[in-house]
C-alpha cells in the first residue's frame, strides 16, 4: 500500500531536452524518469511557443461560449466525445468539477464532425496541426523507449495497429471554494504516452511520487509527458504509469490540453515478449479496450493495472 500524503513537497519536477536524445546523459536521465515515475516535461520538441499559445487560446475561446453554444456540441448520454461533464457509471461516483471537449482527430475518417466547433472558426484547423506535431512527438519518444529497453525500436508502437487512435480532450476548471473537490480525481491515463499542454499560468498537475504528491509546475513552451497504463502494461512494469490527479483553484479558472494514443478498438495489449523470462515473470494479462476498462476502474475509484495484474 502506498502511503500518500496530503501536501506538495517542492522539489525540482524532470524536464527533459528531447532534441538533446543523443546523448547518453540525456538518455539515461530519461531512462531514470520513465522507471521511477513515467511523468517529466519536455522541452526541445520544435513546437513553438506562439503556437502553443494559439492552442490555448482556441480553447479558451470555445469555453467562454456561451453555455447554449456549447451544448450544440454535447456527448451523447454513455459516450466519450463531445462536451461535457463526467460519464457517469456508478451511482456513488463523485463528479469532478471539470467540463471537458472531447475529440477524436486521427483517424481522420473517425472524427465525428458534428461535435467539433465551428466557433472559434480555427479552432478545428488549429487541433489538426496540433495533433499532427504531437504525434510526431509520442512517436519518437515511443521509439527512444523501446531502444532504452533493447527492444526493436517499433515494438510498442506495432502493437497499436496500422490505424491507432489519438484523442484531444480540451479541460476546463472552473475556480472552486471546495479543497475536498478535485479538477479530476487520482487516476491512470488509458493511453500509451499522453501530451499535456498546461495552462500558461494556473497550476494545478500533481503527481504522486514515492508516496508524496509533486506539483507539475508551469513552464509555458514545455509539454508534460505522462506514461499512460498501457505503457506500464506493455513494458512489463519496467515504465511506470503514475497516479496523477488536478487541483481545483479558489479564485481562477484554469485549462489544459490533453492528447492521448490508443490502440486500435480490438488490439490486444500485453507485456512485450521479450521483457518476459524466468527472472521477470509476466506481471499483466493481455486487455483488450482498455480505455472502457480504465475509465470503469477509474469512477469506481478502483487501479486498472492492479485489476489487470496475474
Amino acid at each position: 500500500m502506498v502511503c500518500e500524503t496530503d501536501f506538495d513537497v517542492p522539489v525540482t519536477f524532470p524536464v527533459i531536452d528531447i532534441s538533446l536524445l543523443s546523448s547518453e546523459d540525456e538518455l539515461q536521465k530519461l531512462s531514470s524518469v520513465l522507471r521511477s515515475c513515467g511523468c517529466f516535461q519536455v522541452i526541445g520538441h520544435g513546437i513553438s511557443v506562439e503556437f502553443l499559445d494559439k492552442v490555448r487560446e482556441v480553447a479558451q475561446q470555445f469555453f467562454a461560449l456561451p453555455v447554449e453554444e456549447k451544448q450544440k456540441y454535447s456527448r451523447a448520454p454513455n459516450e466519450a466525445e463531445g462536451y461535457g461533464g463526467d460519464l457517469v457509471v456508478s451511482e456513488d461516483q463523485v463528479k469532478d468539477c471539470c467540463y471537458r471537449l472531447s475529440l477524436r482527430v486521427f483517424p481522420e475518417d473517425q472524427r465525428r464532425m458534428h461535435l467539433w466547433p465551428e466557433n472559434p472558426a480555427d479552432l478545428g484547423k488549429t487541433l489538426h496541426e496540433y495533433a499532427l506535431k504531437i504525434r510526431s512527438v509520442i512517436s519518437d519518444l515511443s521509439k527512444v523507449m523501446a531502444r532504452l529497453l533493447e527492444l526493436e525500436e517499433n515494438s510498442f508502437l506495432n502493437q497499436f495497429g496500422d490505424r491507432p487512435a489519438l484523442e484531444a480532450k480540451f479541460n476546463f476548471y472552473p475556480p472552486c471554494s471546495r479543497p475536498e473537490v478535485f479538477g479530476a480525481k487520482p487516476h491512470l491515463d488509458r493511453s500509451g504516452i499522453t501530451v499535456l499542454l498546461q495552462d500558461k499560468e494556473v497550476e494545478g498537475l500533481q503527481v504522486l511520487v514515492d508516496g508524496t504528491w509533486r506539483t507539475v509546475p508551469v513552464i509555458p513552451h514545455a509539454l508534460v509527458v505522462n506514461l499512460g497504463g498501457l505503457m506500464q502494461v506493455m513494458t512489463n512494469g519496467m515504465f511506470k504509469s503514475p497516479l496523477h490527479r488536478v487541483l481545483t483553484n479558489a479564485s481562477k479558472l484554469r485549462m489544459s490540453v490533453a492528447v492521448f494514443d490508443e490502440p486500435e478498438a480490438e488490439k490486444e495489449i500485453g507485456p512485450v515478449d521479450h521483457l518476459v523470462n524466468h527472472t521477470r515473470p509476466r506481471l499483466y494479462r493481455s486487455v483488450r479496450n482498455f480505455t472502457a476498462f480504465n475509465y470503469e476502474c477509474f469512477q469506481k475509484g478502483k487501479n486498472s493495472l492492479e485489476e489487470l495484474r496475474i
